[in-house]
């Protein structure tokens, strides 16, 4: 593995997978030897639209020649912001019409957080357990996975812990709480979705007591699931959203959104009540809204749904004990951890990119890009099986 990766480059864990990439196109990453790896992983759900798509591309030259940083975010008319939040807007519910662009997901959640603790002048968040929000102190904070946070303590005070999909759980939620974080779909814990009308009974329990109600769409928005945002799926409509990964089709950016109203509150008591240099930044957000844009022209997400339908008629063996999740968010649960990473590692050796999830380690992460073609599916779930029969 290259010596300077090592040294200068600070690492995350003790073994990275260490694939030295030369370019990425469509749905292949290639290695510095020319070696097609078919990718599965779609940058952890960020590449939407595969690598280097030439909507995206076009969009980012096209901003870089006209301007690039000028100024902090929210003080000058910058039209690719405006495009991309009018876009986002008209999209959405209206009580979600006001977006607030950021640099990552994290920094949203960061947001979003701050922002319910504004409308509401309360400060307990209810949070899940095994959730991922982000890796900032903040997001540490709602985030329910004590062998995460443990080393990092202090964290912000005042949240407490529900189980996801516990319905039991749900009277913690009182008139002391600023807001429900939740993801739509959680992720790190192993790609679990909502059980029917829990996320309903959240809402209304959150109604009763004056609570809002955060959804953390990072990872399940953006067409993921068949829909632009996760909750669609679920008949329920959140006080607020998180977004970032696929949004910026391979480039980074997050997203807080909520009412005109609520995101007033940011502007006094105090003044500059969220601020940010680079949030928002032009070039990003071109490449978002072209991102958005061909989600729509190409009927991108009305193909997820059969896409998912496609790998679970595909992925049928004897190790597998079930396929959770929804749309391209998927996660193939094993028996063993071991076997999982065997076919991650393995699955390098044969030119597929699968990785692991946070907090689940029997799940091998299936999230390709939404452009993956049926013939790529194929040919993926062949490989798959075939290092399951290895095993």
């Amino acid at each position: 593995m290259n010596k300077d990766f090592l040294t200068h480059q600070a690492q995350t864990s003790t073994t990275p997978l260490g694939l030295e990439i030369e370019k990425a196109q469509g749905s292949y990453v290639y290695d510095v030897q020319q070696k097609k790896y078919l990718d599965f992983i779609a940058g952890v759900s960020a590449n939407t639209l595969g690598h280097q798509p030439k909507v995206v591309v076009e969009a980012i030259k096209k901003q870089v020649d006209q301007y690039m940083h000028v100024m902090v975010y929210g003080e000058f008319i910058q039209k690719p912001q405006m495009a991309l939040a009018t876009f986002l807007a008209s999209k959405l519910p209206s009580n979600l019409n006001c977006i607030y662009l950021t640099n990552s997901g994290t920094e949203a959640t960061e947001g979003a957080l701050k922002l319910a603790k504004r409308i509401t002048g309360r400060f307990e968040i209810v949070a899940a357990k095994n959730a991922y929000h982000g890796n900032s102190q903040g997001a540490m904070s709602v985030c329910g996975k004590e062998i995460q946070n443990s080393a990092f303590r202090p964290l912000i005070p005042g949240s407490t812990f529900i189980g996801y999909n516990n319905l039991d759980d749900i009277s913690k939620i009182t008139t002391k709480t600023a807001a429900v974080i939740l993801e739509t779909i959680q992720g790190g814990a192993g790609i679990i979705e909502p059980k029917v009308n829990y996320l309903n009974q959240i809402k209304a329990q959150c109604d009763k007591v004056g609570a809002l109600l955060i959804l953390d769409e990072i990872q399940s928005g953006v067409g993921r699931t068949g829909k632009l945002f996760g909750f669609e799926n679920y008949n329920v409509t959140p006080d607020i959203i998180i977004t970032g990964k696929g949004l910026g089709g391979g480039m980074p950016i997050g997203a807080f959104i909520s009412s005109n109203e609520n995101m007033g509150l940011l502007k006094e008591h105090p003044k500059l009540g969220h601020i940010t240099t680079f949030g928002g930044h032009p070039v990003i957000a071109a490449a978002a809204l072209a991102t958005l844009k061909e989600l729509y022209a190409k009927d991108i997400m009305t193909q997820v749904i059969a896409k998912e339908k496609l790998f679970r008629k595909l992925l049928v063996h004897p190790k597998i004990i079930e396929i959770r999740g929804k749309g391209l968010l998927l996660a193939i649960i094993l028996d063993n951890s071991n076997d999982v990473n065997k076919v991650i590692l393995n699955g390098l050796k044969k030119g597929l990119l699968l990785f692991w999830l946070l907090f689940e380690p029997k799940a091998i992460r299936i999230t390709p890009p939404l452009t993956i073609s049926n013939q790529e599916i194929i040919e993926g779930c062949n490989i798959l099986l075939k290092l399951l029969d290895e095993l």
